[in-house]
């Protein structure tokens, strides 16, 4: 019987003698004591020592390996040619693109879909086929060789790579049924794929396994290493992250280049079954993907040390050829690929989906709160309170709502859903790019309704995954509660200030603003079942309940709740403002002054409808009150809507400086936002 160990070619002189000097063959039950005591030397190197404390612990599960056969490996050498010849003549037709990082995955593509991913090519986004996320998206042409090579879809379509009429973008879309995540924007692939992982583990309890490829350069992202930690802490023993370590930038060379033992130090501390290989040795790839697959209780990362243009003469490990077709190298460049194949015609399949461990049928349509709002005209309650309990509510309705928070679950409130149920509170710690990420994977292939919470503001520091969500055609729905000056003592760092505007310039996103319990709980119940990107704004003072528990709620239709014929100006507020609008009100009447008085329930879409009628029965003066910034906010959004409107007269009224801290009431009338300013603002508006 013979060993199998997942090591590097790299491995100490030491380790290479002891390894290839003649043993007795092992007794027929091998044990780690017998392995060890045939290893009789002193540990003195540090590297060896490594290597047999992780080979002592991974032995058992190794020997279960079985080399593939030579003509296998063969094939898988010569399908990686194949995959980099695609490469390069789909960048050639396209004139763009990055056929050197793509070279140096070939070997990695061939090995992953020809020998290791669990595939239904006839239908891509089975619930039970692996997943396979391409972090370093700027090598989209190689996947989509890979994926040619399978079957999908015509090798001559890779020639439309980057057409304005094809979907082979220069970036991978899941306008593409074999591509789960948009990616590209480097950095995010890893909690993309943590969440798809978590998802597998402990809510489908399926066999398929998440595969993430990262590029070197990209694992300079601060978000790569919030990820690993999630996926080390929560023992996603499914997923395994290879790390394509070309040594090359864009511009010059990374930080660490080939240092290959620093990757794996800092992925083992991060708790991660690291190994170091030569990410173009075809049988230490079968190794590595093997031992990976057997390995229990950790996730693990493939480090993979290869060559950006491999085996592309004159180009390969040199600078200046990141993201440049080959021009007239190419047809040399093919030639030489071509002599280094013994079949150009080779054809593998990948392997199939299993008819065990496969991911159970979801339902996610149609959630519903268990049970109507319950609140009583008056009752002063926090909208941010209110979501914590509808969160609770549609999770006992459906068992595929989850929660994700960010160590903030008692202030938003979702703690609600934990307590009810704990197995489906995702807690992703203080770390906001990888919690809108983990979101993101987890709501993939509709296999979860996810809600992602914390404060308004820490949302600006995820913008660019909640950008990417939307280009991935995401239905998360994210919960920003403290948001406005009127958190009060906390002060700025800690108010939403600018998440209204951040949200409003996501494609396809849907803004709820509610401003009491029963428009919040109506707000989670649509959020829940309305697709793309939703964002409720939540507040943290409590706030009056105005409306009945049937009140019906419906996204883009506000409300006018309060109003008289004789009324001169119209008032528009959301969250604390809407009361401050109703308090002005009723100071202005005392000056013989009525004013009416709109809540717009979604500031996107906004009820435009709604607005210009009922400001041109108030004479077409409106004044708009927001606990936001003026740029982006409500404000903006009315005022865009009455652009092509005729004799209206607008007076905005916003957060106008950064502000301090201080009690809520005083700070709400320092900024200009208090019912008395909405008073002056009326008095001047009319005086025009």
């Amino acid at each position: 019987m013979n060993f199998v160990y997942c090591i590097s070619k790299n491995a100490p002189p030491r380790l290479l003698q002891v390894l290839l000097t003649p043993a007795p063959p092992p007794p027929r039950q091998p044990s780690l004591r017998l392995f060890a005591r045939s290893l009789s030397v002193s540990l003195t190197n540090t590297n060896f020592s490594r290597f047999v404390l992780e080979t002592s612990t991974t032995i058992i599960r190794n020997m279960s390996y079985h080399k593939p056969e030579a003509k296998t490996v063969q094939d898988l050498k010569d399908l990686a040619q194949k995959l980099r010849i695609h490469s390069i003549n789909s960048t050639q037709a396209s004139k763009s693109g990055h056929p050197t990082s793509c070279a140096s995955l070939a070997e990695i593509m061939s090995v992953l879909f020809f020998q290791q991913l669990r595939l239904n090519v006839k239908h891509p986004r089975d619930p039970s086929s692996d997943r396979l996320i391409l972090s370093k998206g700027h090598a989209a042409p190689i996947l989509y060789a890979a994926w040619a090579e399978t079957g999908l879809f015509s090798v001559e379509d890779l020639k439309n790579l980057r057409k304005i009429d094809s979907d082979l973008e220069g970036h991978p879309t899941p306008r593409l049924n074999f591509i789960d995540v948009g990616t590209g924007s480097l950095g995010q692939g890893v909690a993309v794929g943590a969440g798809m992982a978590y998802v597998g583990k402990n809510f489908d309890k399926a066999d398929y396994r998440t595969y993430v490829i990262v590029g070197d350069g990209e694992s300079a992202e601060g978000s790569v290493w919030e990820s690993l930690h999630f996926a080390g802490y929560y023992n996603l023993d499914n997923l395994c992250v290879i790390f394509d370590v070309n040594r090359l930038g864009q511009s010059e060379a990374t930080s660490l280049q080939h240092n290959m033992e620093v990757y794996r130090d800092r992925l083992e501390s991060f708790g991660f079954n690291a190994l170091v290989v030569d990410g173009h040795d075809i049988d230490e790839l079968c190794k590595a993907f093997h031992c990976a697959a057997n390995t229990k209780s950790k996730p693990t990362a493939i480090i993979a040390k290869t060559f950006k243009g491999k085996d592309f003469p004159n180009i390969e490990d040199l600078d200046n050829w990141h993201g440049k077709p080959l021009g007239d190298q190419a047809d040399k460049v093919i030639k030489h690929l071509q002599g280094l194949m013994v079949n150009p015609n080779v054809k593998l399949s990948p392997k199939k989906v299993g008819k065990t461990g496969l991911a159970p049928e979801v339902d996610i349509n149609n959630v519903k709160l268990c049970a109507p709002p319950n609140y009583k005209l008056g009752d002063s309650v926090a909208t941010r309170l209110a979501y914590g309990t509808a969160l609770a509510k549609i999770a006992a309705d459906n068992d595929r709502v989850i929660a994700l928070d960010g160590d903030t679950k008692n202030s938003t409130f979702s703690d609600k859903l934990k307590n009810a149920f704990p197995e489906r509170h995702i807690e992703c710690f203080i770390a906001e790019q990888n919690l809108v990420g983990v979101a993101v994977g987890a709501a993939c292939r509709r296999r979860t309704v996810a809600f992602v919470s914390t404060f308004a503001t820490f949302f600006t520091r995820a913008f660019d995954q909640i950008r990417m969500g939307a280009i991935s055609q995401t239905n998360v729905n994210f919960v920003g509660s403290h948001c406005g000056c009127s958190i009060g003592e906390d002060g700025p760092s800690q108010m939403g200030l600018e998440d209204i505007a951040m949200f409003r310039t996501i494609p396809g996103s849907t803004i709820f603003y509610p401003s009491d319990a029963v428009s919040t709980e109506r707000a989670v119940e649509l959020a829940a079942n309305t697709k793309g990107v939703c964002f409720i704004r939540t507040s943290r003072p409590n706030t009056c309940v105005i409306y009945n528990n049937d009140e019906p709620f419906t996204i883009g239709r506000g409300k006018v709740v309060r109003q008289k014929p004789s009324d001169e100006v119209l008032l528009i507020g959301a969250g604390i403002t809407l009361y401050e609008c109703l308090a002005a009100a009723d100071q202005l009447e005392k000056e013989c002054i009525t004013a009416r008085v709109i809540d717009p329930f979604t500031v996107k879409p906004l009820d435009v409808d709604l607005i210009v009628e009922h400001g041109k029965q108030c004479g077409g003066r409106v004044v708009v009150v927001e606990d936001h910034y003026q740029q982006g906010g409500l404000g903006e959004a009315v005022l865009s809507a009455l652009a092509e409107q005729r004799n209206f007269v607008v007076k905005h009224l916003f957060v106008p400086t950064v502000p301090r801290s201080g009690p809520p009431a005083v700070l709400i009338d320092m900024f200009g936002i208090s019912a008395r300013n909405v008073v002056l603002a009326v008095n001047a508006i009319l005086k025009k």
